[in-house]
Order: C-alpha cells, then sequence, then structure tokens
C-alpha cells in the first residue's frame, strides 16, 4: 500500500503532466496509469521492494509496444531491473532524474526537498498566457535534450493545449514520437505541420530523419538535397547530410559537403578530422593526414579523436608522448570542484542511436554535381 504522500505526489505528477487518463490501478509497489494516448506510467514509491517479476509483469502490460511503458522511482531501482526495462525500449525515470522533475515543478516537498525558488523575470512578456507556454515548451525541450522523449512528449502537449497551431510545439511532438521508436506517428504529425506550414525547416528535417529511421536513407538524402538547394547557406542541413552519407558510406560526396562547411568554420576541429578521414577513404591518405594533423593542433583532443576513429573504422590513433589516461580525482585531496552535470544516455536515446545505424544500405542514386554548380 502506498502512503498517503506518494499517493498525493503521483496526482500532482499527473496534474501537471496535462495527461488524459483511461485507468488508474494500484499494484502493491505503487500505481500504474494508462492513459488515452496508451502510455503505461508505473510509479514505484520503494525500489527495494520492486523484483524482476514486478518488472516482467509491467512489461507484459505493454507486449508489442514498450517504447510506452514509462518507469517513475524516487530512487534508484536495482541496476539488474532498470537493464532489464532499457533493453525490452521501456523509459526509466529515477534517482536524481525523478528527483529533478519532482523539483523542477515545484513538489519538492513531497520528496523532503524544498521548493526550487522560482528565478526573477528580466524580460517578462505582457500575456501570463505566453509565459506559461515559454516555461512548458522549455521544459519540455529540456527533457526531449536529457533523452528522456516520454517526459518531454507530456509538455509538449500541454503547449499545444495552450496554443494548438503552435508549430514548435506540434513538431516536439512529432519528435519525441521519432525518438521513442513511433516512427509512422511521427511522419503524420511533420505532414501535418507541413500541410499549414510548408516551408517549415524542423518538419522538412523531421520528415527525413524518419525516413532514414524506417531504412530508406534515399529518400533522407534527397529532402536533405531539395534543402540545400533551396539555400546553400543552411550548415545544419549540411552536417545532417554529412551524416548520412557517411552512415550510407558515400565517402565521394562527403568530402565537398564538409569543405563547404569548412569554408564558413575552418577552425573546427571536429570537422577538419572528419574531412581528413574522407579523403583518406578516397585514396588521398597523404592530405588526410595533414587534415587529420591539422585537427590535432587546433585542439582535438585524443579521447575524442579515438572515439570518432572507432565510429569511422579508423585505425586505433596513438597517444601522444607524455599523456596518461585520465583518472578519477582521489577523495583525498580536499573538495574539488565537481564536474559538470551532463544530459544522461538513457534508453531513448540509445535507442533513437541505434534505429539510425541499423538502417540498410541506399541504393545508387544518381550524382549531385548538378547541386553544385547550382551553388
Amino acid at each position: 500500500m502506498s502512503s498517503p504522500a506518494f499517493s498525493e505526489l503521483v496526482g500532482r505528477l499527473t496534474e501537471a503532466f496535462g495527461q488524459q487518463l483511461d485507468a488508474v490501478r494500484p499494484i502493491p509497489e505503487g500505481f500504474l496509469l494508462k492513459t488515452t494516448d496508451d502510455f503505461l506510467y508505473a510509479f514505484l514509491e520503494d525500489p527495494a521492494q520492486v523484483s524482476l517479476s514486478a518488472v516482467q509483469g509491467l512489461l507484459r502490460e505493454v507486449v508489442d509496444r514498450p517504447s510506452r511503458l514509462v518507469v517513475f522511482s524516487s530512487g534508484r531501482l536495482p541496476l539488474a531491473l532498470t537493464a532489464e526495462l532499457i533493453r525490452q525500449g521501456a523509459t526509466v525515470v529515477d534517482g536524481p532524474r525523478f528527483r529533478e522533475l519532482v523539483t523542477g515543478l515545484n513538489l519538492g516537498g513531497y520528496i523532503g526537498e524544498e521548493p526550487r525558488a522560482v528565478p526573477p523575470r528580466t524580460a517578462a512578456r505582457q500575456l501570463p498566457s505566453a509565459r506559461q507556454l515559454d516555461e512548458v515548451i522549455n521544459r519540455a525541450r529540456t527533457w526531449l535534450d536529457w533523452g528522456v522523449p516520454a517526459l518531454a512528449l507530456r509538455f509538449f502537449r500541454q503547449a499545444i493545449e495552450l496554443k494548438p497551431e503552435f508549430a514548435p510545439a506540434r513538431n516536439g511532438v512529432a519528435r519525441s514520437f521519432l525518438a521513442l521508436g513511433l516512427v509512422p506517428d511521427a511522419q503524420r504529425l511533420f505532414r501535418e505541420v507541413l500541410t499549414t506550414s510548408p516551408d517549415n525547416l524542423e518538419a522538412r528535417l523531421g520528415l527525413a530523419a524518419a525516413a532514414g529511421a524506417l531504412g530508406k536513407p534515399g529518400e533522407e538524402i534527397a529532402i536533405y538535397e531539395k534543402l540545400i538547394e533551396e539555400d546553400p547557406d543552411r550548415m545544419e542541413v549540411h552536417a545532417h547530410l554529412v551524416a548520412a552519407l557517411v552512415e550510407g558510406g558515400h565517402w565521394s560526396e562527403v568530402t565537398p559537403e564538409l569543405e563547404v562547411m569548412l569554408r564558413k568554420t575552418p577552425e573546427d576541429a571536429r570537422l577538419r578530422f572528419l574531412h581528413g578521414a574522407a579523403l583518406g577513404k578516397t585514396g588521398h591518405e597523404t592530405a588526410g593526414k595533414l587534415e587529420r594533423d591539422r585537427a590535432r593542433g587546433l585542439g582535438l583532443e585524443f579521447e575524442t579523436e579515438r572515439a570518432l576513429s572507432q565510429h569511422l573504422g579508423l585505425p586505433e590513433p596513438e597517444r601522444p608522448s607524455g599523456t596518461e589516461p585520465a583518472r578519477p580525482a582521489s577523495a583525498s585531496r580536499g573538495s574539488p570542484t565537481p564536474p559538470a552535470r551532463r544530459p544522461p544516455s538513457t534508453p531513448a536515446r540509445r535507442k533513437a542511436r541505434k534505429t539510425r545505424t541499423a538502417r540498410v544500405a541506399p541504393t545508387p542514386r544518381r550524382s549531385r554535381r548538378r547541386h553544385r554548380k547550382a551553388k
């Protein structure tokens, strides 16, 4: 039986998410909430009381759609249980991330924390509804950036309720679906945005990403090429195109795209390294080595170079003489400044990467020389 405080917290969170509930069911570990959009939310009060059989029971509730299961816990779930949920594709929000969510919604008192102070507004918008929309959108984008699209989805939908035709919120819902692996739903929503805003860049990029996720890299690349033909200065589109070409192994076409980008940002060490890799892949070994050396001169760190080399299938780089692998700071050396918090690696983020890298190779397509001449 859940405590009264936890029961009230679940109710307040449900209200804050703007959930439309289809059913609520108590379970020995907490509560199950099923929403009208077919998501299942499990709120577990005491992670120490959660067993493997309980986790398997949750997964049976969403047999063919595990990405629609979201598990919340105020404490850390046992590693083996978290691993099983992640392996199946569910979202887990536990421990510090759960506390971040609760405190961010000013509900920290329910978990023994002080409510978060609201920062002073330096340039308040005129309408309270506009301020509320900004807050909800920022919250949604934060959770999407942190790799928890199931939560981002809730807040993007709240934004749509506040302003139904707000394209950033509608695109956010579609991007959340895409990150959850619900690609057909994402495609439908991106197309809906384009019916009212045919030139919306985010929706067009979203359709390209959806095509790639469905194993249609030729269609994905064609969308990027069309966008570049319309505006050659869209560097973010060039970056998406480079990523798609690299995954398809089209190295001869990667090189000119990187050269376009390097003309804008010639001191970008990562782009320099990637350009060197592309030159090496196309038979220009000497020029490629010079570019990689130049990238190191621009500040490319060894660990970054090693990660890029592994991703691109290049030989392991040699560690520069006189350097050693980074070691964690000793606890006996006073009180070192803690490192900046990074967005956590989450099941949804890892699943999105896995989906993208598992695409089939594209079919041969026509040369892009016409596009380059046009520029």
